[in-house]
């Protein structure tokens, strides 16, 4: 028997397998390009919409969204009255802060991807608004002080909503104290 160049199987084999490989490449590469075509192709009315990129703002007391929210957003230094602590209001509403209010945004954050119910982020809300309570907490030099974010139920959060304000009150109930001025700080004006 003719061992051949491939070494102890017949030449004809050899040239048998070998178109077989090239066609079984080349069969492969049809059905990449037809999957990648179809990929590209598509139509645009099946494409499935992303939501809006998360956008951080800065923290300063001029910063302000740079999109219409559907539900309160205040900029750090603003001061508020909110309708769990305050009587007579059905939202959050920005006051002057040299008249009674319920309490300053100290901070906004940004939720990340993936909550699934208002429970879970409000657990990430006052995760999230933990580090600024406790530095504008300290910076009071004493006294009792509530953190009361506010942001997105999931009804906007699963419509790619992200923004929230993180706040400092005086009070965790209806009715309580109320504070005048601008709460104590010396962190610095960018966050």
């Amino acid at each position: 028997m003719d061992k051949g160049p491939m070494g102890g199987v017949p030449p004809e084999y050899g040239r048998a397998s070998g178109r077989r490989r090239w066609w079984r490449m080349a069969l492969l590469a049809v059905v990449v390009a037809a999957a990648l075509g179809g990929l590209f192709l598509w139509p645009e009315r099946h494409r499935v919409a992303l939501p809006p990129p998360a956008v951080a703002f800065p923290s300063s007391p001029s910063a302000s969204p740079s999109k219409v929210l559907p539900y309160p957003y205040f900029p750090p230094g603003t001061c508020f009255d909110h309708q769990q602590l305050s009587t007579g209001i059905t939202k959050p509403e920005q006051r002057p802060c040299a008249q009674p209010h319920d309490g300053e945004a100290i901070a906004n954050v940004v939720l990340p991807e993936g909550l699934t119910d208002d429970l879970v982020i409000g657990r990430a809300l006052r995760g999230l608004c933990q580090a600024p309570l406790t530095e504008w907490e300290r910076e009071q030099g004493g006294g009792q002080f509530y953190g009361f974010p506010i942001g997105p139920y999931l009804k906007f959060y699963q419509q790619g909503f992200r923004d929230a304000t993180c706040t400092m009150t005086v009070s965790d109930q209806q009715g309580g104290p109320k504070t005048t001025g601008h709460f104590r700080s010396q962190l610095p004006a960018d966050g």
